[in-house]
């Protein structure tokens, strides 16, 4: 069994200026203690995103495929050193003990290497290859026998997660949990694996060809994407 310190947490205030500030979670807390701690986090971390614009509203394709009125770039929060560490921290909180912490590029990156620092622990992430399949490169590995956690920043339909989970078990390692800054699915994505979130949303998200704002016309734009932003949508 791995064994490790447990982390210091901290804890912003609430937005009303209330909330907790400091304190040592231990995971064999009382039930009661877990779940006031998950839903503080929930609730600074929905104030957080809103606050640095990271929340967005309009028409827009997710990584996924899908589309929706609604987009969390996290990149905008995670900007910001100090929240991505606090962020980090919420979620190392509610892992187990584990050897690794691996993320997908690219959205999983800051936060993964949050995650691995408070934890004490390496930090692995994959990439897609030349086929687009997700692989471990530039030289990372895991051993058979270790005990991994994979973390991204918003899990809409766990394709990602589900890829680096995959990676990791093909080459022995066990994973523990997944874990996420945001889960757009309302709780719904199953990986095989116990899941947790610093905050879950309940978010509308359609098939392009059932997509109500692409049948009004509206252009859809793909934030993030090195390409121009607004993609040309062609009804059927």
């Amino acid at each position: 069994m791995t064994n490790r310190a447990t982390p210091r947490v901290t804890v912003p205030p609430l937005p009303s200026g209330r909330g907790l500030q400091s304190f040592t979670f231990p995971r064999a807390a009382p039930l009661g203690l877990r779940l006031l701690y998950i839903d503080l986090a929930s609730s600074t971390t929905l104030a957080t995103l809103r606050e640095t614009g990271a929340y967005l509203r309009g028409h827009f394709q997710l990584t996924s495929g899908l589309h929706s009125d609604e987009y969390l770039q996290c990149a905008l929060v995670l900007q910001h050193p100090a929240i991505a560490e606090r962020l980090g921290k919420e979620l190392a909180a509610q892992f187990p003990a584990c050897d690794l912490v691996a993320s997908p590029a690219l959205g999983g990156l800051i936060i993964g290497h949050e995650v691995a620092r408070a934890l004490g622990r390496r930090f692995l992430f994959t990439e897609r290859d030349a086929s687009g399949k997700m692989a471990l490169r530039r030289g990372f590995t895991a051993r058979s026998g270790e005990t991994a956690v994979v973390v991204e920043d918003v899990v809409t339909t766990g394709g990602s997660t589900r890829e680096v989970i995959q990676v990791l078990q093909s080459l022995g390692a066990r994973v523990a949990a997944a874990g996420s800054i945001v889960d757009r699915s309302g709780g719904r994505v199953e990986l095989g694996v116990p899941r947790v979130a610093l905050t879950t949303l309940e978010v509308s998200a359609w098939d392009p060809t059932d997509c109500p704002l692409c049948k009004q016309g509206i252009p859809v734009e793909k934030p993030g994407s090195r390409q121009s932003s607004v993609l040309s949508h062609q009804k059927s």
